[in-house]
Protein backbone atom coordinates (compact mmCIF):
# COMPACT_ATOMS: atom_id res chain seq x y z
CA UNK A 1 0.00 0.00 0.00
CA UNK A 2 1.56 3.46 -0.94
CA UNK A 3 2.57 5.85 1.86
CA UNK A 4 2.79 8.74 -0.25
CA UNK A 5 0.64 11.25 1.66
CA UNK A 6 -1.72 12.87 -0.64
CA UNK A 7 -1.43 16.75 -0.68
CA UNK A 8 -4.74 18.51 0.91
CA UNK A 9 -6.90 20.27 -1.47
CA UNK A 10 -6.34 23.57 0.85
CA UNK A 11 -2.74 23.46 0.26
CA UNK A 12 -3.19 23.14 -3.70
CA UNK A 13 -2.26 26.40 -5.53
CA UNK A 14 -5.68 27.66 -6.77
CA UNK A 15 -5.96 28.54 -10.66
CA UNK A 16 -9.12 30.13 -10.96
CA UNK A 17 -11.24 32.15 -8.27
CA UNK A 18 -14.99 30.73 -8.41
CA UNK A 19 -18.04 33.01 -7.61
CA UNK A 20 -21.50 31.74 -8.01
CA UNK A 21 -24.67 33.74 -8.77
CA UNK A 22 -27.89 31.69 -7.24
CA UNK A 23 -27.25 29.52 -4.27
CA UNK A 24 -30.08 27.14 -5.27
CA UNK A 25 -29.19 23.76 -5.29
CA UNK A 26 -27.35 23.34 -7.88
CA UNK A 27 -24.67 26.38 -8.22
CA UNK A 28 -22.84 25.43 -4.07
CA UNK A 29 -22.49 21.87 -5.40
CA UNK A 30 -20.63 22.67 -7.99
CA UNK A 31 -18.60 25.32 -6.69
CA UNK A 32 -17.62 22.89 -3.65
CA UNK A 33 -16.57 20.55 -6.67
CA UNK A 34 -14.51 22.77 -8.36
CA UNK A 35 -13.08 23.62 -5.27
CA UNK A 36 -11.76 20.33 -4.48
CA UNK A 37 -10.13 20.19 -7.84
CA UNK A 38 -7.85 23.36 -6.60
CA UNK A 39 -10.04 26.07 -7.38
CA UNK A 40 -10.79 28.67 -4.61
CA UNK A 41 -14.53 29.96 -4.35
CA UNK A 42 -14.77 33.18 -3.35
CA UNK A 43 -18.17 34.55 -3.36
CA UNK A 44 -21.93 33.28 -3.01
CA UNK A 45 -24.71 35.15 -3.92
CA UNK A 46 -28.21 34.23 -2.56
CA UNK A 47 -31.42 35.24 -2.33
CA UNK A 48 -33.53 33.39 0.21
CA UNK A 49 -32.90 32.37 3.33
CA UNK A 50 -33.03 28.54 2.37
CA UNK A 51 -30.80 29.23 -0.39
CA UNK A 52 -27.99 31.49 1.83
CA UNK A 53 -28.29 28.33 4.86
CA UNK A 54 -26.97 26.09 1.85
CA UNK A 55 -24.79 28.34 0.55
CA UNK A 56 -22.91 27.75 4.57
CA UNK A 57 -23.14 24.35 4.55
CA UNK A 58 -21.66 23.61 1.23
CA UNK A 59 -19.06 26.80 0.63
CA UNK A 60 -18.11 27.64 4.71
CA UNK A 61 -15.85 30.44 4.72
CA UNK A 62 -17.07 31.91 1.59
CA UNK A 63 -18.77 35.16 2.13
CA UNK A 64 -22.67 35.89 0.94
CA UNK A 65 -22.44 39.35 -1.05
CA UNK A 66 -24.55 40.72 -3.99
CA UNK A 67 -24.25 39.43 -7.62
CA UNK A 68 -22.44 42.26 -8.58
CA UNK A 69 -19.51 42.06 -5.99
CA UNK A 70 -19.82 38.28 -7.33
CA UNK A 71 -18.50 39.25 -11.02
CA UNK A 72 -16.05 41.35 -9.22
CA UNK A 73 -14.24 38.91 -7.26
CA UNK A 74 -14.12 36.02 -9.79
CA UNK A 75 -12.69 34.78 -12.52
CA UNK A 76 -14.98 32.09 -13.12
CA UNK A 77 -18.96 33.04 -12.17
CA UNK A 78 -21.33 30.14 -12.11
CA UNK A 79 -25.27 31.29 -12.87
CA UNK A 80 -27.47 29.27 -11.28
CA UNK A 81 -30.30 30.74 -10.91
CA UNK A 82 -33.46 29.40 -12.39
CA UNK A 83 -34.30 29.39 -16.47
CA UNK A 84 -36.75 32.07 -16.78
CA UNK A 85 -34.50 33.96 -14.90
CA UNK A 86 -31.38 33.68 -16.49
CA UNK A 87 -31.75 36.02 -19.38
CA UNK A 88 -32.87 38.69 -17.25
CA UNK A 89 -29.72 38.26 -14.90
CA UNK A 90 -27.64 38.07 -17.76
CA UNK A 91 -28.69 41.48 -19.62
CA UNK A 92 -28.49 43.27 -16.36
CA UNK A 93 -24.99 42.31 -15.26
CA UNK A 94 -23.74 43.83 -19.07
CA UNK A 95 -25.87 46.55 -18.72
CA UNK A 96 -24.63 47.84 -15.35
CA UNK A 97 -20.98 46.89 -15.98
CA UNK A 98 -20.19 43.72 -14.23
CA UNK A 99 -19.15 41.79 -16.68
CA UNK A 100 -15.23 42.21 -16.87
CA UNK A 101 -13.45 40.49 -20.58
CA UNK A 102 -12.12 37.21 -20.46
CA UNK A 103 -14.05 36.15 -17.57
CA UNK A 104 -15.86 33.02 -17.59
CA UNK A 105 -19.55 32.69 -17.55
CA UNK A 106 -21.24 29.65 -17.13
CA UNK A 107 -24.98 29.01 -17.20
CA UNK A 108 -26.37 25.73 -15.37
CA UNK A 109 -29.63 25.52 -17.88
CA UNK A 110 -30.29 22.64 -19.51
CA UNK A 111 -32.95 24.82 -22.11
CA UNK A 112 -30.29 27.34 -23.20
CA UNK A 113 -26.62 26.81 -25.08
CA UNK A 114 -24.62 30.21 -25.13
CA UNK A 115 -26.87 32.14 -27.13
CA UNK A 116 -28.48 33.66 -23.73
CA UNK A 117 -25.11 35.00 -22.71
CA UNK A 118 -25.04 36.93 -25.79
CA UNK A 119 -25.21 40.01 -23.77
CA UNK A 120 -22.25 39.11 -21.77
CA UNK A 121 -20.55 38.07 -24.58
CA UNK A 122 -20.42 41.46 -26.24
CA UNK A 123 -18.79 42.80 -22.68
CA UNK A 124 -15.91 40.36 -23.25
CA UNK A 125 -17.25 37.75 -21.29
CA UNK A 126 -16.32 33.94 -22.20
CA UNK A 127 -19.57 32.06 -22.60
CA UNK A 128 -19.74 28.48 -21.64
CA UNK A 129 -23.16 26.14 -20.90
CA UNK A 130 -22.54 23.39 -18.73
CA UNK A 131 -25.69 21.31 -17.30
CA UNK A 132 -25.63 18.35 -15.03
CA UNK A 133 -27.53 15.80 -15.70
CA UNK A 134 -28.82 14.81 -12.43
CA UNK A 135 -30.80 15.32 -9.61
CA UNK A 136 -30.16 17.62 -6.46
CA UNK A 137 -30.84 17.15 -2.85
CA UNK A 138 -28.75 20.98 -1.46
CA UNK A 139 -26.52 18.43 0.76
CA UNK A 140 -23.11 17.54 0.61
CA UNK A 141 -24.37 14.13 -1.28
CA UNK A 142 -24.27 16.20 -4.44
CA UNK A 143 -20.93 16.77 -4.53
CA UNK A 144 -20.37 12.78 -4.64
CA UNK A 145 -23.09 11.85 -6.98
CA UNK A 146 -21.04 14.78 -9.87
CA UNK A 147 -18.81 11.77 -10.01
CA UNK A 148 -19.69 9.30 -13.03
CA UNK A 149 -22.86 12.26 -13.61
CA UNK A 150 -23.24 13.22 -17.11
CA UNK A 151 -22.98 17.05 -18.81
CA UNK A 152 -24.63 18.61 -21.41
CA UNK A 153 -21.69 20.70 -22.68
CA UNK A 154 -22.17 23.92 -24.81
CA UNK A 155 -19.76 25.93 -25.71
CA UNK A 156 -17.92 28.27 -28.80
CA UNK A 157 -15.96 25.79 -30.12
CA UNK A 158 -12.49 27.71 -29.35
CA UNK A 159 -14.08 27.10 -25.61
CA UNK A 160 -15.13 23.56 -26.06
CA UNK A 161 -11.73 22.05 -24.41
CA UNK A 162 -11.90 24.51 -21.10
CA UNK A 163 -15.55 23.90 -21.25
CA UNK A 164 -14.95 19.78 -21.36
CA UNK A 165 -12.25 20.11 -18.56
CA UNK A 166 -14.10 21.74 -16.13
CA UNK A 167 -16.81 18.82 -16.52
CA UNK A 168 -13.80 16.29 -16.14
CA UNK A 169 -12.57 18.21 -13.18
CA UNK A 170 -16.10 18.39 -11.40
CA UNK A 171 -15.37 14.53 -11.79
CA UNK A 172 -17.96 14.63 -14.96
CA UNK A 173 -18.73 13.11 -18.28
CA UNK A 174 -18.71 16.15 -21.04
CA UNK A 175 -21.64 15.30 -23.32
CA UNK A 176 -21.82 17.66 -26.66
CA UNK A 177 -25.08 19.07 -27.39
CA UNK A 178 -25.11 21.97 -30.05
CA UNK A 179 -26.73 24.91 -29.62
CA UNK A 180 -30.06 24.64 -31.25
CA UNK A 181 -30.64 21.24 -29.56
CA UNK A 182 -30.66 22.36 -26.30
CA UNK A 183 -34.36 22.67 -25.95
CA UNK A 184 -34.93 18.91 -27.12
CA UNK A 185 -32.03 17.77 -24.84
CA UNK A 186 -33.71 18.95 -22.46
CA UNK A 187 -37.32 18.34 -23.04
CA UNK A 188 -35.71 14.42 -22.91
CA UNK A 189 -34.42 14.40 -19.64
CA UNK A 190 -37.41 16.36 -18.19
CA UNK A 191 -39.56 13.78 -19.77
CA UNK A 192 -37.29 10.45 -17.95
CA UNK A 193 -36.47 11.95 -15.01
CA UNK A 194 -38.92 14.86 -14.09
CA UNK A 195 -42.35 12.52 -14.81
CA UNK A 196 -40.93 9.36 -13.26
CA UNK A 197 -40.44 11.09 -9.93
CA UNK A 198 -44.54 11.94 -10.62
CA UNK A 199 -44.99 8.09 -11.82
CA UNK A 200 -43.04 6.87 -8.58
CA UNK A 201 -44.76 9.25 -6.46
CA UNK A 202 -48.46 7.97 -7.48
CA UNK A 203 -47.72 4.43 -7.57
CA UNK A 204 -46.62 4.34 -3.90
CA UNK A 205 -49.89 6.59 -3.04
CA UNK A 206 -52.15 3.50 -4.79
CA UNK A 207 -49.93 0.96 -2.79
CA UNK A 208 -50.70 2.72 0.17
CA UNK A 209 -54.50 2.71 -0.61
CA UNK A 210 -54.38 -0.98 -1.60
CA UNK A 211 -53.13 -1.46 1.81
CA UNK A 212 -49.50 -2.45 1.24
CA UNK A 213 -47.53 -1.07 4.44
CA UNK A 214 -43.63 -0.55 2.40
CA UNK A 215 -44.46 0.35 -0.88
CA UNK A 216 -41.16 2.04 -1.48
CA UNK A 217 -39.29 -1.42 0.03
CA UNK A 218 -42.13 -3.05 -2.77
CA UNK A 219 -41.60 -0.84 -5.69
CA UNK A 220 -37.56 -0.41 -5.26
CA UNK A 221 -36.29 -3.64 -7.10
CA UNK A 222 -39.08 -3.50 -9.68
CA UNK A 223 -38.21 -0.06 -10.34
CA UNK A 224 -34.13 -0.86 -10.30
CA UNK A 225 -34.78 -3.91 -12.57
CA UNK A 226 -36.99 -1.77 -15.32
CA UNK A 227 -34.76 0.83 -15.29
CA UNK A 228 -31.73 -1.15 -15.74
CA UNK A 229 -33.33 -3.37 -18.11
CA UNK A 230 -34.90 -0.27 -20.11
CA UNK A 231 -31.62 1.10 -20.70
CA UNK A 232 -29.78 -2.05 -21.27
CA UNK A 233 -32.59 -2.89 -23.91
CA UNK A 234 -34.54 -0.11 -24.73
CA UNK A 235 -38.03 -1.05 -25.78
CA UNK A 236 -37.50 -4.78 -26.23
CA UNK A 237 -37.65 -4.12 -22.19
CA UNK A 238 -41.30 -3.27 -22.38
CA UNK A 239 -43.45 -5.87 -20.25
CA UNK A 240 -47.10 -5.79 -18.71
CA UNK A 241 -50.41 -5.84 -19.76
CA UNK A 242 -50.55 -3.65 -22.19
CA UNK A 243 -47.10 -4.81 -23.97
CA UNK A 244 -49.13 -8.53 -23.69
CA UNK A 245 -52.64 -7.41 -25.07
CA UNK A 246 -54.63 -7.68 -22.14
CA UNK A 247 -57.13 -5.57 -22.41
CA UNK A 248 -59.28 -6.81 -20.28
CA UNK A 249 -56.88 -6.47 -17.30
CA UNK A 250 -56.08 -2.88 -18.50
CA UNK A 251 -59.58 -2.28 -18.39
CA UNK A 252 -60.15 -3.33 -15.12
CA UNK A 253 -57.31 -0.83 -13.95
CA UNK A 254 -58.83 2.07 -15.43
CA UNK A 255 -62.12 0.88 -13.68
CA UNK A 256 -60.33 0.95 -10.37
CA UNK A 257 -58.25 4.10 -10.90
CA UNK A 258 -61.72 5.54 -11.70
CA UNK A 259 -62.71 4.18 -7.97
CA UNK A 260 -60.38 5.07 -6.03
CA UNK A 261 -57.72 7.83 -7.68
CA UNK A 262 -59.66 9.51 -10.61
CA UNK A 263 -56.71 11.88 -10.62
CA UNK A 264 -54.26 9.18 -12.03
CA UNK A 265 -56.88 8.42 -15.17
CA UNK A 266 -55.70 10.56 -17.37
CA UNK A 267 -51.54 10.23 -16.84
CA UNK A 268 -52.30 6.35 -16.77
CA UNK A 269 -53.77 6.43 -20.33
CA UNK A 270 -52.15 8.74 -21.77
CA UNK A 271 -48.89 6.30 -21.04
CA UNK A 272 -50.45 3.44 -21.58
CA UNK A 273 -51.08 4.36 -25.33
CA UNK A 274 -48.04 5.23 -26.13
CA UNK A 275 -46.86 2.05 -24.43
CA UNK A 276 -48.80 0.29 -26.55
CA UNK A 277 -47.61 2.58 -29.80
CA UNK A 278 -44.01 1.71 -29.00
CA UNK A 279 -45.32 -2.37 -28.14
CA UNK A 280 -46.64 -2.43 -31.82
CA UNK A 281 -43.71 -0.48 -33.32
CA UNK A 282 -41.22 -3.08 -32.00
CA UNK A 283 -43.57 -6.00 -32.76
CA UNK A 284 -44.15 -6.97 -29.12
CA UNK A 285 -47.89 -6.10 -29.00
CA UNK A 286 -49.77 -8.58 -31.33
CA UNK A 287 -51.80 -6.85 -33.92
CA UNK A 288 -54.74 -9.53 -33.76
CA UNK A 289 -54.84 -8.56 -29.28
CA UNK A 290 -53.88 -4.44 -30.25
CA UNK A 291 -57.78 -3.49 -31.27
CA UNK A 292 -59.56 -4.36 -28.17
CA UNK A 293 -57.20 -3.05 -26.18
CA UNK A 294 -57.05 0.16 -28.06
CA UNK A 295 -60.34 0.42 -28.15
CA UNK A 296 -60.10 0.59 -24.17
CA UNK A 297 -57.57 3.13 -24.20
CA UNK A 298 -59.54 5.55 -26.83
CA UNK A 299 -61.95 5.36 -24.40
CA UNK A 300 -61.31 4.62 -20.66
CA UNK A 301 -64.26 2.57 -20.54
CA UNK A 302 -64.71 -1.44 -19.69
CA UNK A 303 -64.52 -4.09 -22.48
CA UNK A 304 -68.04 -5.25 -23.57
CA UNK A 305 -68.98 -8.10 -22.30
CA UNK A 306 -70.49 -11.09 -24.62
CA UNK A 307 -69.51 -9.78 -27.57
CA UNK A 308 -71.73 -6.66 -27.20
CA UNK A 309 -71.76 -4.10 -29.74
CA UNK A 310 -69.34 -0.71 -28.23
Amino acid sequence: MSTVQQPDPKDRPARLTVGVIGAGRVGPALAASLQLAGHRPVAVSGVSDASRRRAEQMLPDVPLVPPAEVMERAELVLLTVPDDTLPGLVEGLAETGAVRPGQLLVHTSGRYGTRVLDPALRAGALPLALHPAMTFTGTPVDVQRLAGCSFGVTAPEELRLAAEALVIEMGGEPEWVAEEMRPLYHAALALGANHLVTLVAQSMELLRAAGVEAPDRMLGPLLGAALDNALRSGDAALTGPVARGDAGTVAAHVSELRRHAPQTVAGYLAMARATADRALAHGLLKPELAEDLLGVLADGTDLPENGEDR
